[in-house]
C-alpha cells in the first residue's frame, strides 16, 4: 500500500502530464468539451442549400446573405452560419443547425435562429456631441419647430375664443334671461 503523500503526488503528476497533452494540442474551449472539437461531418458540411432553404423558411430570403462557414458541433451534428440582412440586426447571423443518422443521407434541421456576432455586441466608439450634431442638422431642426410654434400658438388663441363665447352660457338663468330679452327687444 502506498502512503497518502504518495497518491498525491502520483496524481498530481497525472493531471500535470494531462495539461501538457491539452496545451500542446490546441487552444482549450471554455464550455465545449473536447469531443466536440474536430472536423464537420462532410456531408453535412455540404447541405449548405437544406440549410439556406430551412433559413428562408422563418425570414424572407433578402435577409439572408451569403453562407459564412459550417462548424462542428459534435458527431454528425453541424451549423450553417448565414450573414443576416435584416435591417437592425448589422453583424448578426443566421443558423441553421442540421444532423444525420449514423449511415443515413438523410438530413434534418434540428434548430434555426439568428445569433449575434462579436461586430453586433459592441457598441459603437463614443462621439462627443459636438461633432455627431453638425450646423445642418440644428438648422432642419429649428425649421421644422416652427410651424409646430406657430400651429400651438393658433390652437391657444382658438382655445380663449371659445372660452369666451362658452362663459355666458355657464352663468346660469341671469344670463340666459338678458339673452332672450335682447332678442325681444330686436323684434
Amino acid at each position: 500500500m502506498t502512503t497518502e503523500p504518495e497518491q498525491n503526488a502520483a496524481a498530481a503528476a497525472g493531471a500535470a502530464a494531462k495539461a501538457a497533452g491539452a496545451k500542446a494540442g490546441s487552444k482549450p474551449r471554455y464550455g465545449v468539451p473536447v469531443w466536440r472539437v474536430g472536423k464537420p461531418d462532410a456531408f453535412l458540411a455540404a447541405s449548405v442549400d437544406v440549410a439556406r432553404a430551412a433559413v428562408e423558411g422563418i425570414a424572407p430570403a433578402e435577409q439572408i446573405g451569403r453562407h459564412l462557414g459550417a462548424k462542428s458541433e459534435g458527431d454528425r451534428l453541424v451549423t450553417h452560419l448565414f450573414e443576416s440582412k435584416l435591417p437592425g440586426y448589422g453583424g448578426w447571423q443566421w443558423y441553421a443547425v442540421l444532423t444525420r443518422n449514423s449511415r443515413s443521407k438523410t438530413v434534418t434541421v434540428d434548430e434555426l435562429g439568428l445569433l449575434p456576432s462579436e461586430d453586433s455586441i459592441l457598441a459603437p466608439e463614443w462621439v462627443p456631441w459636438a461633432e455627431r450634431v453638425r450646423p445642418e442638422d440644428a438648422q432642419q431642426d429649428e425649421a421644422a419647430e416652427a410651424p409646430a410654434a406657430a400651429a400651438a400658438s393658433d390652437e391657444t388663441a382658438d382655445d380663449g375664443a371659445a372660452e369666451a363665447q362658452a362663459e355666458p352660457a355657464e352663468a346660469g338663468t341671469d344670463a340666459g334671461a338678458v339673452q332672450d330679452e335682447s332678442a325681444v327687444e330686436v323684434d
